[in-house]
């Protein structure tokens, strides 16, 4: 997924050789209703909920911006809409460096950098850590997750660094997915936020689903929903004592739903300082400042502490990430507010 505003650029000449843009005109008559119905109503060979994500993902534009609401009334005039080419049935090798935390023959431990994508996905089709991981343990990565996933037992948001730990044979694939299905994993992330909370340390509880506001987003919801919990911890304040401006917290995962402490953190009114999709409202000045010197470009969260037991030789393993470069340049800037 796209995380700016700005409609996807390319070279207009080979998208229509490749079949990749199209372009829809939209006269006075048709401009009415929603304007995902308008625009399949011209492409038949797409469905309303591909053109639904095609619009989540930046990829419908009218005068040069980004059109993402389905629902809203559309306008006459052209509209661009850029079709990525489709997935490789699998994954290929790529030989990207990574960190190794530990590994023996059925399981390895990595730490994923900030901006890797977990798995293939629109957007992210190469440059991932399966693709890393294909070229690291060859044949002997396990396929029981699906070919477009291979050895992918859970997963980091794109912008969210930290400690994985990914399969090499399905024994250690079905041991590690119960792990995670029992909720029998340690897993501790280090957050910065905008502001802090009012308490020292908490649980949030609450169920979270589909944004109906928003669908690109997760929320804490009344209806529907998996149930997701999220301790915190709070490490550190910055700034006035009286009205901190950030802080950083220990948030320990009981559940492990998409975005959850992204989500519980926004429900608390306290995102992460960084977040592209939850967080809503600026940062004061001298924390913007920080964020800026730092290099900050995604959501200040980092995957800390990963502890499992070992499914296969029952071996008790628990990993450590410090914190990288930006998020620890960041905390140093911050401690001078």
């Amino acid at each position: 997924m796209r995380e700016t505003d700005d409609p996807i650029e390319a070279d207009d000449d080979a998208l229509v050789e490749a079949g990749g843009l199209r372009r829809v005109t939209l006269a006075e008559g048709e401009a009415s209703g929603r304007l995902d119905k308008a625009l399949t109503a011209k492409l038949p060979e797409l469905s309303r909920a591909r053109l639904q994500a095609l619009m989540a993902e930046g990829r419908v534009s009218s005068a040069g911006m980004a059109l993402r609401d389905p629902a809203v009334r559309p306008a006459a005039g052209l509209y661009e809409i850029l079709i990525p080419p489709p997935l490789a049935a699998e994954p290929l090798a790529e030989p990207i460096p990574l960190e190794v935390l530990y590994e023996d023959q059925h399981l390895i431990v990595v730490v994923k950098p900030a901006g890797m994508a977990a798995h293939p996905a629109p957007g992210s089709e190469t440059g991932t850590l399966v693709n890393a991981l294909l070229a690291h343990c060859g044949a002997s990565l396990s396929g029981i997750g699906g070919v477009a996933r291979p050895g992918i037992v859970h997963r980091l948001d794109k912008g969210t660094s930290g400690v994985m730990v990914a399969a090499k044979t399905d024994a250690a694939h079905r041991g590690l997915a119960a792990l995670f299905a029992a909720h029998d994993i340690e897993r501790v992330y280090t957050a910065f936020t905008r502001g802090a909370p009012k308490e020292a340390a908490a649980s949030v509880r609450g169920r979270i689903g589909r944004s109906p506001y928003d669908r690109r987003k997760m929320a804490v919801v009344s209806r529907g929903g998996r149930e997701a919990v999220t301790h915190y911890r709070l490490e550190r304040r910055f700034g006035p004592e009286t009205h901190p401006l950030a802080a950083r917290l220990a948030c320990r995962l009981e559940t492990g739903r998409t975005h959850q402490i992204r989500a519980h953190l926004a429900h608390l009114g306290i995102p992460c300082l960084g977040d592209p999709l939850y967080g809503s409202g600026g940062p004061a000045a001298p924390v913007r400042e920080a964020m800026r010197a730092a290099g900050l470009e995604r959501q200040a969260l980092h995957a800390a502490v990963l502890g499992f037991t070992h499914p296969i030789t029952g071996e008790a393993l628990r990993f450590e990430a410090p914190l990288p470069a930006d998020l620890a340049d960041l905390e140093r800037r911050l401690q001078l507010l």
